[in-house]
């Protein structure tokens, strides 16, 4: 394996919270490929990854923090020349809810993706030029285990905690199942064990508006423009999904934008629409189509009961991590129900399950908007985890 930087290492981290600092690309199955769930594999895979806060001398807090679909492995501070702080800077830093004055937190990209880890917009290193649609299909325990390969490759045995929200959250509650002995305990958010039909029909609809861009050219676009009005549709179908009724009602209601009366034709009327394609616009300039397609079909492919084959129960039994489920009242892309199915089968193996249910007006969105009221039950829990662990080793 083989580590490298993107930028030089910064001698000094300034302004509040972590401050500046770096994205780092380690080289994993350069001499062995990857076997993907599907019977595929792949190698060499580039990982982007970024650490905060300091490994304790008996490498015991450590905390793998997921990202969602469109996150990245830039999860909290500053890159240089950014404009804004990673996607979790509110929840990752001193003093935060994953402090880095006590835990030492890893966040990497996952396979699949289009910030810096192997996807379908890498090289192809037998080919020279883009995998696009040669790219293999992932799936949730894929990025599972390139996430374990990375730690490794750090010289992490087992982790204090995993955590995620949305598509992190599956990830979260895929490590205890995939490695039931390198995870003391899991806070999934906002997410489910397995995609209802609801949720794989919306995933459909997005895909499918981007295979229906001629621009998408079966997934060869990238000596074009690509299929941007297909992405920017399959974003707005998506955020449609991260917000609430509720929540749209105060946000935006039916105001005009920039217009006293209707103009009777199909120009932009309502701020609600004026919303939706600044989202659309503005994503298609930051991911990558195919990278969504095979994001989506990853998490449809998702099911800890494998397909029915056994119970959630079966999927947990043996598994000695504690967990914490949280969910959000005003939630319809992942409801509450779905992560009340999970609390329910760990405890019934006799495991250590936290349900709890956050009354919010945000919808799906919550789990990174309702940073005040997650804290303190993050920080509470892994005080607990992290007091049992010292006791352990007393």
């Amino acid at each position: 394996m083989r580590h490298f930087h993107d930028m030089s290492d910064p001698s000094e981290l300034q302004g509040e919270g972590i401050g500046l600092v770096q994205t780092a690309t380690v080289r994993l199955y350069d001499q062995q490929p990857l076997v993907l769930e599907s019977g595929v594999t792949l190698g060499p895979i580039d990982v982007a990854y970024e650490t905060y806060g300091t490994l304790s001398p008996n490498r015991d807090n450590v905390i793998l923090a997921c990202h969602a679909l469109s996150g990245g492995a830039h999860a909290a501070g500053w890159l240089a020349g950014a404009t804004k702080p990673g996607w979790w800077d509110v929840f990752i830093g001193p003093g935060k809810a994953l402090d880095t004055n006590r835990y030492f937190v890893v966040s990497s990209n996952v396979i699949g993706s289009c910030y810096g880890t192997t996807g379908p917009s890498s090289i192809d290193p037998s080919t020279g030029k883009p995998f696009g649609p040669r790219f293999p299909v992932v799936t949730v325990g894929d990025m599972v285990q390139v996430q374990a390969r990375l730690l490794d490759s750090l010289g992490i045995d087992s982790l204090l905690a995993v955590i995620g929200g949305s598509m992190g959250g599956m990830q979260a509650l895929q490590w205890p199942v995939q490695y039931p002995h390198r995870v003391r305990s899991v806070i999934a958010i906002a997410t489910t064990s397995h995609h209802s039909a609801q949720q794989i029909a919306f995933n459909e609809v997005a895909r499918q508006a981007i295979m229906a861009d001629p621009a998408w050219n079966g997934g060869d676009y990238y000596e074009m423009e690509g299929p941007r009005l297909g992405l920017a549709v399959a974003r707005m179908i998506g955020h449609i999904t991260y917000l609430s009724d509720l929540g749209m009602a105060q946000k935006f209601g039916r105001r005009l934008r920039n217009r006293e009366k209707f103009g009777y034709d199909f120009s932009l009327d309502f701020e609600v629409e004026s919303y939706l394609r600044h989202q659309g616009e503005s994503f298609v300039g930051r991911f990558d189509a195919n990278s969504l397609l095979y994001m989506t079909k990853a998490l449809d492919y998702f099911d800890l009961t494998n397909g029915g084959t056994r119970s959630l129960e079966e999927a947990f039994r043996g598994c000695p991590s504690r967990f914490l489920l949280i969910t959000f009242s005003s939630d319809w892309l992942y409801p509450a129900y779905q992560l009340k199915e999970v609390a329910h089968a760990v405890r019934r193996n006799h495991g250590d399950a936290t349900y709890c249910e956050i009354r919010s007006d945000y919808g799906h969105d919550a789990f990174l908007l309702e940073y005040r009221e997650q804290t303190p039950i993050v920080v509470s829990f892994l005080e607990r985890v992290h007091r049992s662990g010292r006791r352990e080793h007393a």
